[in-house]
């Protein structure tokens, strides 16, 4: 769409001249004979320069210029004083009276145009501005909310998958969905009697060191922590990032952990801490999103699946891993695992296939 600008003058044959010459340039003319109408042309075409001759009868075009600069919505409209006047005094009266360039008459055709299309790529840079400061404020409200909710998702996600998700790379997880889902418990075996006997400052720090180093491992292995108690963390896959091998992530993280936690107990048992680790892995389908209540939510999972990987985790004896069949049947090839038979499991009605993971088949592989 072409610039429009807006010729004042009250001599018809000078406007037609200007008209003339900008119009073979491009430009969309319009013109005013008067101060008056000059001014109610402004509010109504709203063009992107004025070119205001100085002496009119009525008002001149110092009285309209003052009067462009005193409006708000107008104040930084281009304006280019022409007159025929000495330039030195009435250059001087157009710059008191807010004038951007000035021209004296006659006009030079090649220096006319170049101060036009000067004062039009300034103007075009300063709406750009006045733009972007229009939007700053809105802007900075939604960076604010996105890192808000940024570090939100960071509790609950890996930062690469909280920073995806605000991206918009992945769906809300906090709305209510339904997935398959392979869930992994953990704790730590006879924390009970070691809370009960150990000083505040003891369980602390053993907590911070246990949660440390499995943190560590849910991050890398991309695992969604859902929650801790205590001693015991529930890890999931598959949610809220669709992956294909959340068997192969949990067992592989579970190993790990396991490792790490051997580690961690030579440690403790050096400082009298009878403290050991079981893990419990199922797959199936859960209900998740956001639970709780206003000012208060946390990211959960609900459903048959959770309890038995919960079931499982309390049946593991320490160093154990065990999974549920349904897991054992895609990590075959991965591991080599002992069947332990049917068990019964509380709160599970039916006997549960479940089976011991020893470890890797080839160590090289993980």
């Amino acid at each position: 769409m072409p610039e429009k600008i807006l010729v004042v003058d009250d001599m018809p044959v000078n406007v037609k001249l200007l008209a003339d010459l900008l119009t073979v340039k491009g430009y969309a003319v319009v013109t005013a004979s008067g101060g008056a109408e000059a001014l109610e042309k402004i509010g109504k075409e709203q063009p992107g320069l004025v070119l205001l001759d100085v002496m009119m009868p009525g008002m001149s075009g110092y009285d309209v210029c003052r009067k462009i600069r005193q409006n708000t919505a107008t104040a930084m409209l281009p304006v280019i004083m022409v007159t025929a006047l000495d330039p030195t005094q009435e250059r001087v009266k157009g710059i008191e009276a807010g004038a951007d360039d000035f021209l004296t008459k006659p006009i030079n055709q090649p220096e006319l145009l170049a101060r036009v299309k000067s004062l039009l790529r300034i103007k075009l840079l300063h709406d750009e501005l006045a733009d972007w400061n229009r939007t700053l404020e809105q802007r900075v409200e939604q960076q604010l909310a996105q890192l808000d909710r940024l570090e939100r998702l960071k509790r609950f996600f890996s930062p690469q998958l909280a920073e995806l998700i605000v991206a918009g790379g992945a769906d809300d997880p906090l709305k209510t969905h339904r997935r398959e889902v392979t869930v992994v418990f953990l704790d730590l075996r006879g924390f009970t009697a070691f809370a009960e006997t150990a000083e505040p400052e003891e369980i602390m720090g053993v907590l911070r060191e246990y949660h440390a180093e499995m943190g560590k491992l849910i991050l890398e292995h991309e695992g969604t922590l859902e929650r801790f108690t205590g001693d015991g963390m529930m890890i999931f896959f598959n949610d809220p990032v669709p992956v294909p091998d959340g068997p192969e992530r949990a067992v592989r993280m579970a190993l790990a952990m396991r490792e790490r936690v051997d580690e961690l107990l030579v440690k403790w048992r050096k400082r009298g801490y009878e403290l050991d680790f079981g893990i419990g892995i199922a797959q199936g389908y859960a209900t998740i999103g956001a639970i709780g209540f206003e000012g208060r939510r946390d990211y959960g999972a609900i459903g048959t699946v959770t309890n038995l990987a919960a079931r499982l985790c309390g049946e593991a004896k320490g160093g154990q891993i065990l999974v549920h069949q349904r897991v054992a049947a895609q990590i075959e090839e991965l591991v080599e695992a002992e069947s332990l038979g049917p068990l019964t499991l509380k709160g599970l009605l039916r006997p549960v296939p479940v089976f011991g993971i020893i470890g890797l088949r080839n160590r090289a592989s993980a």
